[in-house]
């Protein structure tokens, strides 16, 4: 069954996080993606994550992630040999995706537009720190740098423990998630345009996305977010501690609260606008403090969700991993075995469905270079030219 991006070649130049997964949302969804890496200096994902003896051999935890449904190639760009070898695949492709730093892949004579005299339907897309352009233009920055440049450290924590880093790289994904809708956005555009497209996308601007309601809230009233832990302005939005655990309640609108009060016993707490139970939050929170304690925190959340006020009991990652509704998404793929590597590795897939020809892994991440040569053999090389590269140190 045909999907959405089947016949569309993506030459993937990224590294780190956040640029091998926007190429990986659309290879989830059918495109056919090239990952090209350098033959001395592959992308330091490949030594990251939590086994170090993976990490060891070049397949990081990091780069399985997003590696699944690619094809991978070696090719060291500051070769003249190497980067007419690009320009051979980008004359191919639909897309490419770079994260480097801002004018280095023009002083390799491949920008936009050098490729895009090769290609005019090319769809180029930079990703970097802060966008190209401007002040800040050629920095360089991470996830955590970025956290801590926005805002988002500063806000986040207790009022006595802060700034805090987010958990997970949230800026990453968040910014791979964004690059995803962008390419979509332009290869639709393209076919109404029949032309190509540079995309210029900054994680600054992807992080302070994050925090749209805070940026505009400030904007207007000059008071800026304040780190409050698992605190929230209305109390039955709050975090509770229960008989045996943590209970995130999220009782967010009237009706929910009143609810919430009606289960718990006490409807005459339920409130008519938010502004009485802004001026309530006090006494709301010392008696839903008392009041959870009655029962567990699974018991808590059982009773209310079946009385249409969202709770959860606060879990681990792998308890949350083990929800059975995971499997009925289907969310999760295991690998059985993938070349390089003992044993094999369960990754994430797409997090939506659709009704026909939807995300799906079909292949297992490869070893960096583990296509080169039919790659290059698709572009014409012969097997005696593929070698000489080699022992050139061009692939």
């Amino acid at each position: 069954m045909t999907q959405p991006f089947e016949g569309i070649r993506i030459i993937d130049a990224t590294h780190v996080l956040a640029g091998p997964f926007a190429a990986y949302q659309l290879a989830l969804l059918g495109a056919d993606v090239i990952k090209v890496e350098d033959p001395g200096d592959p992308d330091q994902s490949r030594t990251s994550g939590g086994d170090r003896a993976l990490s060891r051999n070049g397949m990081g935890t990091y780069s399985l992630t997003q590696g699944s449904n690619k094809r991978s190639i070696t090719l060291n760009l500051k070769t003249e040999a190497g980067q007419a070898i690009f320009k051979k695949l980008v004359a191919t492709a639909d897309i490419l995706v770079e994260n480097y730093r801002p004018g280095a892949f023009e002083a390799l004579g491949l920008g936009y537009d050098e490729l895009s005299a090769i290609n005019p339907k090319l769809i180029y897309c930079s990703i970097s720190a802060f966008g190209h352009g401007g002040p800040r233009g050629e920095e360089t920055a991470y996830d955590f740098v970025i956290q801590a440049t926005t805002g988002l450290m500063a806000m986040t924590g207790t009022r006595d423990v802060h700034p805090i880093k987010f958990g997970a790289p949230a800026v990453d994904y968040a910014t791979g998630t964004m690059g995803a809708f962008a390419l979509a956005s332009a290869l639709f555009q393209r076919e109404r345009t029949k032309r190509g497209q540079r995309i210029d996308l900054a994680m600054n601007d992807v992080a302070l996305t994050l925090a749209s309601s805070h940026v505009t809230s400030y904007l207007r009233t000059g008071s800026g977010p304040k780190p409050s832990g698992n605190e929230h302005p209305h109390a039955t939005n709050c975090v509770f501690p229960t008989k045996d655990g943590l209970l995130a309640l999220g009782a967010s609108n009237i009706r929910q609260q009143r609810r919430l009060w009606t289960v718990l016993g006490h409807p005459e707490m339920a409130k008519d606008n938010n502004d009485q139970r802004h001026d309530d939050r006090a006494r709301e929170m010392a008696m839903l403090t008392e009041l959870l304690q009655a029962r567990t925190a699974d018991e808590w959340e059982r009773l209310l969700e079946d009385n249409h006020v969202p709770a959860a009991r606060v879990r681990t990652l792998p308890e949350a991993l083990k929800d059975p509704q995971l499997t009925t998404r289907g969310f999760l793929h295991k690998h059985e075995s993938v070349e390089g590597m003992d044993g094999g590795v369960t990754v994430p897939s797409t997090p939506f469905k659709l009704a026909h020809g939807g995300g799906r892994v079909t292949s297992p991440p490869r070893p960096s270079g583990a296509d080169t040569e039919a790659v290059l053999r698709d572009l014409g090389y012969e097997p005696e030219a593929i070698g000489k590269l080699r022992a050139a140190c061009v692939i």
